[in-house]
């Protein structure tokens, strides 16, 4: 079975086009559930236990009953079945009280991006909640890649930056520092971002403004599934390198801090 073909629903692993819901489901009426992309090396997740937690915040702030062990467990089962392979798993929780996870592929390059900003207003009844409502996440990817981009960048109307549809965002200014939007702008709290942010000694929280992206020297979208991922330019703004290398070093040090973490799980 190929690597995008299976699926685990309530517990039971199965061929992913034969995982069905209700059509009265709400998490598909209403976009009404929580989900979670945890990456996986050789079989193996990482930061299982971090995206858990996660799922129970987002749960927890939603309203909506979770029994997240049997999620640890149907994640359990899935990589059972799916074998030694890298890539990452999909899993969901409806309103319906459905359970679904999802093995996918994940790109095994990752060039330098071309972002272009995007007009965003995070709605503040979902602080703390990585929700099934990504509507607005993908429309935003949409328009981007209409304006010739390969990503949107999310900027408030009174140009402040956030994140990109499904990441986080850093950047340089001095060659020295990097800096990502902080968590007060109701950015998601990312765990590639949280990572990044304990692994690099100089890497902080810092507003940034969409008029300041002129200055920047390098910056990188930070994700799951793109780990770390170097920007080439922003709307017509080229950064001057890409990869910098303040982007190269964040990217060797997440890699091995992905490996050391799987070798001692």
């Amino acid at each position: 079975m190929s690597l995008s073909a299976l699926a685990v629903l309530d517990g039971t692993v199965l061929p992913a086009d034969e995982a069905t819901i209700g059509v009265t489901d709400l998490g598909l009426l209403r976009g009404d559930g929580v989900f979670e992309v945890i990456k996986i090396y050789d079989g193996r997740p990482f930061a299982l236990d971090d995206h858990l937690r996660r799922m129970a915040t987002s749960a927890k702030n939603l309203r909506l009953e979770i029994d997240l062990n049997a999620v640890r467990a149907d994640v359990d089962a899935l990589l059972t079945e799916a074998g030694p392979v890298s890539g990452a798993v999909r899993f969901l929780v409806s309103r319906g009280g459905r359970r679904i996870g999802l093995v996918e592929a994940t790109p095994a390059a990752h060039p330098p991006l071309a972002l272009a900003r995007v007009e965003y207003v995070p709605p503040r009844i979902l602080d703390g909640v990585k929700s099934l409502s990504y509507a607005g996440n993908m429309l935003a990817q949409r328009v981007a890649k209409e304006r010739g981009a390969d990503e949107a960048l999310l900027v408030t109307p009174h140009g402040r930056v956030l994140e990109a549809p499904t990441s986080s965002f850093f950047v340089s200014f001095d060659g020295e520092t990097l800096v990502t939007p902080p968590l007060s702008d109701r950015v998601l709290d990312s765990i590639t971002r949280r990572r990044l942010l304990s692994l690099l000694p100089d890497a902080r929280e810092e507003v940034v403004t969409a008029d300041s992206l002129g200055r920047a020297r390098e910056a990188f979208l930070a994700s799951t599934t793109r780990e770390v991922q170097a920007i080439a330019r922003v709307d017509d703004v080229v950064l001057p390198v890409a990869p910098g290398p303040l982007t190269e070093a964040a990217a060797r040090a997440f890699s091995a801090h992905v490996r050391d973490e799987i070798a001692s799980a």
